[in-house]
């Protein structure tokens, strides 16, 4: 009896070893996700690292590694022979990459208006200023050209009349990014010289000759500027109103935050949206292998638009955003109205550059 126990106790152990032996060759054949390598705008970041995102990708057979980089940059600087896609933040760049390396096509997942990250005690002195006001809707609004006249005069914060809150000696001053690298402060220059351009988009460079002086306080006047949008928005978070007053953000930035609930955005912070403000379409140019799939899948995929709207974009399916609006009472703008179009690359390459030039 014994030795028939013995005997079927060996066939069984022999079953198993012949099953893992044909799991573990069936794991060597599987195949592997493949690889595809991306440079984008920093504020995309940290949907780009969410492991679901990952998952997302893999469910398609992908692996998706990016790298960062300044929008402006990425037209600029970066090795784009690396990169199986570029995914800069505005349709220009997008645009200017797609010529200068002969992609046939481009996808545009997702959007965001630009915004102000403020505080309470901020946005009650700039409506006592004139400067903001009351949408109806909801929403807050910053008037850019009377934004423009408080610059011109140079006006500080404790000259504001009756300001208790906010005495600081130094300039009333939105701070932005650096022009120089950052889409997220040349999306701003597009829209304030838009303004000082009689609310008419650059189209020449005796335009650019006539406004850049108008503009150029607004930018160079605010000192040292942070190279990602990613870094100073996290010094907004971070440091408070005596570090950084007023924010030029991507709407996303701060909505993310909400609809998160993580205890990021504090009740005293604000988001109003400035008028006119500019829409900074996600642009995503393939450039080699697999890039055209990523941005077919940004644009079509349930899932990645879900996840795209909890990062606070605006997808190419509204009704995601929309519910988290809904769900989270987010102070996210509906129906903005008030978007003008940013230059095209080379006037705004060239608005930069003058205003560049007046640096001390």
């Amino acid at each position: 009896m014994k030795r028939w126990i013995g005997v079927i106790l060996a066939a069984v152990l022999a079953g198993v070893a012949v099953v893992a032996i044909a799991i573990g060759n069936q794991g060597d054949d599987a195949p592997q996700a493949a690889l595809v390598r991306g440079v984008i705008g920093s504020e995309k970041k940290p949907f780009f690292d969410d492991p679901r995102v990952r998952a997302a990708f893999a469910k398609h057979g992908l692996r998706v590694e990016v790298d960062t980089a300044g929008s402006r940059q990425i037209v600029t600087d970066v090795d784009l022979g690396r990169y199986a896609f570029a995914f800069p933040s505005s349709v220009p760049a997008a645009e200017r990459i797609k010529r200068d390396r002969g992609a046939t096509t481009t996808y545009s997942p997702f959007y965001s208006p630009m915004a102000v990250a403020t505080f309470e005690p901020i946005a009650a002195l700039l409506t006592k200023a004139g400067v903001l006001t009351d949408s109806g809707k909801g929403h807050q609004i910053l008037d850019i050209k009377k934004y423009l006249d408080l610059v011109a005069k140079g006006t500080r914060w404790d000259e504001i009349p009756g300001n208790e809150a906010y005495r600081a000696r130094k300039r009333v001053l939105l701070t932005t990014t650096d022009i120089r690298t950052s889409n997220s402060a040349a999306m701003y220059l597009a829209a304030i010289g838009y303004v000082a351009n009689g609310e008419d988009v650059i189209s020449s460079d005796a335009q650019i000759a006539k406004i850049a002086p108008v503009v150029a306080p607004a930018v160079l006047d605010q000192g040292f500027s942070e190279s990602t949008s990613e870094a100073s928005f996290d010094d907004y978070l971070a440091l408070g109103a005596g570090k950084t007053p007023m924010l030029v953000v991507y709407e996303a930035q701060y909505l993310a935050h909400v609809f998160a609930g993580d205890g990021a955005i504090k009740p005293d912070m604000r988001l109003v949206y400035p008028s006119p403000t500019v829409l900074s379409k996600h642009t995503l140019v393939p450039l080699a292998g697999n890039g055209a799939k990523v941005g077919e899948l940004l644009t079509k995929d349930p899932e990645l638009q879900s996840l795209a709207a909890q990062y606070g974009f605006r997808t190419t399916d509204p009704k995601a955003f929309t519910d988290l609006v809904a769900k989270t009472t987010a102070p996210a703008a509906s129906g903005l109205v008030d978007v003008v179009e940013p230059p095209t690359w080379e006037r705004l390459d060239r608005l930069i550059t003058t205003v560049d030039k007046a640096r001390p």
